[in-house]
């Protein structure tokens, strides 16, 4: 049934993301305890919140009554002396996928062309759409970034260009080199995304905040509590940028974005340096044992940089629904013109050996 209120024609261009399914949902739905489900559908920490996050978001609940520090002033001051940075150069945001948002307000528009890479997030897509700009959608090289492919991409009508590095969600990473050689050479007028929501995943990552200490005026470093933090549930996510883009920026956030839990959260995660390692060495570890099973299973994957692997079975849906069965959540790529793929979030090793014996299964 149509409306008959004069909504926004961009609308008709924009579908609904859908992430990975719940586990009550699908509990509901095939009729088996919650308990008995797992999920490796979302590249959530299988971990866990951080210890001391939750101790933190305790002792303010009492407080809920009254509104968050709209500026969230301590954690910014930390999260700048972390990355040897000024508050001046960061924006918070309601996940980093607002982050993106906040970029669609301020640059993007009818006549606009943004690029992104093929097999990138799908909430690059989106956002453009939303705004009723152009989608330049450049194809992939090995299931990555096609870095020069999407620097002669870039036409005058280009503001935005999008990279993730790794990449969700084929797990694919550019090096330094390269990611610093793409930067360097993207006219000034146009606005490098770069999206790392899986940087502290790797060993020896690209480093850009020099870029940014330097004061460069077309880059922004996106970054998450939702994953090696594992904090998804608060939603809280970070921009890094230039002081002059950041007061752009600030101007069209809303006030309040961030909740008391969430900065509390946050603020504390970020000291708890135990939780970080041990869940980086459960996710290598994790992928060891998942790419090896794969292997034995004669299933195609690609090697990744973050804490999920994308893998080839055949029919991604029917194996999506065939495990959601026996009580194990994937995720189908079919929304990411990869139909014949599922992404597997790593879990602990107990979730990682059902994954594998459910998968096993099915095919």
């Amino acid at each position: 049934m149509s409306s008959p209120l004069p909504l926004n024609p961009a609308l008709k261009n924009v579908p609904v993301y859908q992430g990975g399914r719940p586990i009550d949902e699908v509990a509901r739905e095939m009729g088996l305890p919650a308990s008995d489900i797992i999920k490796l559908a979302s590249n959530e920490n299988p971990l866990g919140p951080s210890p001391a996050a939750l101790a933190a978001m305790q002792k303010v609940i009492a407080g809920l009554h009254l509104y968050p520090d709209g500026n969230a002033f301590y954690l910014k001051q930390r999260l700048a002396e972390k990355l040897d940075l000024r508050p001046e150069n960061l924006i918070l945001g309601n996940g980093s996928s607002e982050i993106i948002e906040f970029v669609g307000h301020a640059l993007l528009g009818p006549g606009v062309d943004a690029v992104m890479s093929q097999y990138s997030f799908i909430i690059y897509m989106l956002v453009a759409r939303l705004f009723g700009a152009n989608p330049i959608v450049v194809p992939a090289k090995k299931y990555g970034h096609d870095l020069p492919a999407m620097l002669a991409a870039i036409t005058p009508q280009t503001k935005v260009v999008f990279v993730a590095n790794p990449n969700n969600p084929t797990g694919t990473v550019a090096s330094q080199e390269e990611i610093l050689q793409f930067v360097n050479t993207v006219p000034e007028r146009v606005l490098v995304v770069m999206d790392e929501a899986y940087i502290e995943f790797q060993e020896e990552p690209a480093d850009l905040l020099p870029l940014v200490r330097e004061g460069r005026p077309n880059l922004i470093i996106m970054r998450t509590f939702s994953k090696i933090f594992g904090l998804a549930g608060l939603r809280i996510g970070y921009g890094v940028a230039s002081p002059e883009l950041i007061s752009g920026l600030e101007s069209i956030r809303q006030p309040f974005n961030i909740n008391s839990l969430a900065q509390a959260g946050a603020l504390a995660a970020l000291e708890d340096a135990e939780h970080v390692r041990k869940t980086r060495a459960n996710n290598a570890e994790g992928m060891r044992l998942v790419s090896q099973g794969l292997r034995e299973l004669g299933v195609e994957y690609i090697p990744s940089a973050g804490n999920f692997i994308l893998a080839r079975v055949g029919d991604g849906k029917r194996v999506f629904d065939e495990m959601q069965k026996l009580g194990v959540i994937v995720r189908p790529m079919g929304g990411y013109d990869l139909p014949e793929w599922v992404r597997i979030s790593i879990g602990t090793a107990k979730e990682n050996a059902r994954c594998l014996a459910a998968l096993k299964q099915v095919l």
